[in-house]
């Protein structure tokens, strides 16, 4: 089977049996290559070596198969080496950070993230204590809780929209030419800013203005 030599295929098991982990970060890197409109359970069963039907002793339809893909991008954000014990906010923006640089090394997996919750143990474990250390600042829980939507909803939003652009999408560029009469200070600001580099700029505001 050929391989893509851009693109890291994790480590098949050292024995035969499959896996929950190892098939879901195999579909990832597949959507990874492919897409994800042009992935299959077919496709994946090819590219793990196996009948397609054996997959689905491990994930029971391709909406399984994909909440195991949100959770292969939460593992890669490895949470447990976040400030932990420091301000709220240093972990937060660390995580939020971490999550938009994981999502756009995955920008044909980030809808996928993106339109399911996270349901596995690791996942709500790290909510239960960014949770308790918001509350442990003093704020109340049902704010905190709005807090962390408040983060996800901007960092998620903002993978995707430069995914779009990173996968091809990109406007037509009608902008004026310096030399023409055109070219206002709206253009000019256009050229200077480069496609996403706002996204420091909009955490770190939202982390200043909220509680401390």
């Amino acid at each position: 089977m050929t391989r893509d030599p851009k693109r890291t295929r994790p480590d098949a098991p050292t024995r035969t049996t499959l896996s929950r982990a190892y098939i879901a970060a195999v579909a990832l890197a597949l959507v990874d290559d492919i897409g994800r409109d042009r992935f299959s359970m077919r496709k994946l069963g090819a590219e793990l070596g196996v009948d397609p039907m054996a997959v689905y002793r491990y994930f029971p339809d391709q909406e399984a198969l994909f909440d195991g893909i949100a959770e292969a991008l939460f593992t890669e954000l490895d949470v447990d080496t976040l400030p932990w014990d420091g301000p709220w906010h240093d972990m937060a923006g660390q995580y939020h950070r971490r999550l938009r640089d994981t999502l756009l090394a995955h920008p044909h997996a980030v809808t996928i993230f993106a339109t399911r919750p996270l349901r596995s143990p690791a996942a709500i474990d790290a909510g239960t204590r960014m949770i308790g250390q918001l509350t442990a600042a003093g704020i109340d829980a049902a704010d905190a809780l709005r807090i962390l939507r408040c983060l996800r909803e901007f960092t998620v939003g903002h993978a995707l929209n430069l995914a779009v652009l990173q996968l091809g999408a990109r406007r037509r560029s009608r902008k004026p030419r310096p030399d023409s009469a055109g070219y206002n200070a709206l253009a000019y600001a256009a050229d200077q800013a480069e496609t996403g580099d706002h996204f420091d700029l909009g955490l770190t505001a939202l982390l200043a203005a909220l509680p401390h």
